[in-house]
């Protein structure tokens, strides 16, 4: 898919990579990077960042470039709150200002309790396509591959504070001796430290205030001496050569981190601040507020891999620009998300037809953004057919029909073809995580009025129906169930099931009600005709056999 910048500019993605390529000059190899602190949950809020660079990534790639894709484990920082959804509290809570590559898991599971967090997402980023190089750089410091740079930042310290300051009112600019580092205690490993000296080499003197031990280290050697965030992170651009980062809107607020990393960045290291563009909030549908790994307010991309397939997923970041705040929702409206997802797949094989040309290309771009294979070269790839596709509602009328039975359900659509076209082997291995997804949502999150459990033969009578109901629901069994494989469509079947309703001289509610109290012992349920013809015959006259 080698395309010219002016063709594939259909995306938000192909715009931030045509101006990379634009802002940063051509180049060998385009460094994208992201990261996250591993101190809770990594969850769908910190997710949106490495998605969207994922997407930038495969936008530059699709233009023939080549690019470095670095995710950085900020696993040196500091363990400063036990997140409320953690296990173990009271032990972890003795870890607090140590180094979170040094904090125990409480699952006993890894390494640390960082390596748990980083476990978990890495585990789980290559099911949604995201292959990233990881960086951890709690390795990376207490290796002292950053010693120049951290030399470098004790040279220019007045000028770090004065960049500082620059964004800052009087009540909040630093006071008295500032040192751009901190220190991890060799002796109980605490970041409770102060710089005493430093000889404008390589040895830096500290003194810990929590247990009192001091000590000369040389920064080429040192392992426990990190910079500050606000030198860190600029001093780690130029180190990467980063031509490309986002960031949240609040590092990208007026005055914020990224402001002050940019000066940095050119005026300190000589390099300039990557292409960036600022991401907005995700919230949970029903919870106030935004997500927190601190809070223990979290939605990890696990739990969303349980409700949405990872194209899914995918689509949700894809189709929505970075700078939009949006909502999760596991309710109902996991159903039109559904549907909007497979009217973009039909529209990108042209199975249903755009408005136009440009609507074409951009939901067939936002489509081809969605799929999680790429080739060799990390481009994407259409698959080589179109998946099968079944309405979401329907899919999970089916399942409940099955009894949860999700062979059982495949097997029914590869017998009755019900979704689009005959089921072809290549499409069950996708039809089986929507499936899945499906029978999740259902378990979990579906209102109690959109489940239901068929009645069998045994339940006998549905106990609420009067005698004309019976009498009623018997009519409908001897006029359209014996004859329910006559219906091709939908419509014919329901207008067959009024047509009962007439005959019996009642109203179409009250057979309706009769129906689906006798099939499901509800008196609303999925729409009727549907319901009806979804269900095997067999099974349908074994349920209705007693009504006479």
């Amino acid at each position: 898919m080698n395309k010219t910048n002016e063709d594939h500019a259909v995306h938000w993605a192909d715009e931030v990579a045509a101006r990379i390529i634009r802002e940063k000059g051509g180049k060998d190899c385009y460094t994208c990077a992201s990261g996250i602190t591993p101190s809770g949950t990594v969850h769908i809020g910190n997710f949106r960042e490495i998605i969207s660079v994922d997407l930038v990534v495969r936008a530059l790639r699709d233009l023939g470039k080549k690019v470095r894709f670095i995710y950085s484990w900020d696993d040196y920082d500091v363990f400063r709150k036990v997140p409320k959804n953690m296990p173990k509290q009271e032990e972890l809570v003795k870890f607090l200002r140590f180094p979170i590559t040094m904090v125990p898991d409480p699952w006993e599971r890894d390494g640390s309790y960082a390596r748990h967090h980083e476990v978990d997402v890495e585990t789980v980023l290559p099911l949604v396509g995201i292959r990233p190089e990881y960086l951890y750089q709690a390795e990376r410091y207490r290796s002292s591959l950053y010693a120049e740079g951290i030399r470098k930042a004790l040279e220019h310290r007045e000028e770090l504070k004065t960049i500082l300051d620059k964004f800052r009112d009087d009540d909040h600019k630093i006071q008295g001796e500032w040192w751009p580092v901190g220190v991890f205690c060799d002796s109980c490993n605490k970041d409770e430290t102060d710089i005493e000296d430093w000889d404008k080499a390589w040895n830096l003197s500290y003194r810990c205030n929590a247990c009192g031990h001091r000590e000369t280290v040389d920064l080429r050697k040192a392992k426990g001496v990190k910079l500050g965030w606000r030198v860190d992170w600029p001093m780690r651009w130029e180190y990467e050569k980063v031509d490309f980062e986002p960031a949240g809107k609040d590092h990208h607020s007026q005055g914020g981190s990224f402001d002050t990393a940019r000066h940095v960045c050119k005026d300190v290291y000589g390099w300039e601040a990557p292409v960036t563009f600022r991401y907005d909030f995700i919230g949970i549908k029903g919870s106030v507020g935004k997500i927190s790994s601190s809070s223990g307010q979290v939605l990890d991309l696990g739990d969303l891999l349980k409700v949405y397939t990872p194209e899914l997923i995918r689509y949700l970041f894809a189709g929505t620009r970075p700078n939009t705040e949006f909502t999760v929702s596991f309710d109902l409206d996991v159903i039109k998300i559904y549907e909007d997802y497979d009217k973009t797949e039909r529209i990108a094989w042209k199975i249903e037809e755009a408005k136009d040309e440009a609507s074409y290309r951009r939901e067939r771009r936002i489509y081809e953004l969605s799929r999680t294979e790429v080739s060799p070269e990390g481009k994407t790839l259409m698959p080589a057919f179109m998946p099968y596709q079944v309405p979401f509602r329907h899919l999970c009328n089916l399942i409940q029909i099955a009894g949860g039975d999700i062979d059982k359900t495949i097997d029914g659509l590869a017998s009755t073809g019900a979704g689009r076209g005959p089921l072809k082997p290549e499409q069950i291995p996708g039809l089986r995580v929507r499936c899945k997804c499906a029978k999740y949502w259902i378990d979990y999150w579906a209102p109690e009025e959109f489940r239901f459990k068929l009645r069998r033969q045994e339940d006998g009578r549905a106990p609420g129906l009067s005698e004309r109901e019976v009498e009623v629901v018997g009519a409908l069994r001897d006029s359209v169930v014996e004859r329910i494989e006559t219906y091709l469509e939908d419509k014919s079947c329901a207008e067959a099931i009024y047509q009962v309703a007439k005959d019996q001289g009642i109203e179409g509610k009250v057979l309706f009600r009769a129906a689906y109290q006798a099939l499901i012992g509800k008196d609303q349920g999925p729409r009727l005709a549907n319901f009806l013809r979804s269900i095997s015959k067999k099974e349908l006259l074994d349920i209705l056999k007693e009504y006479r």
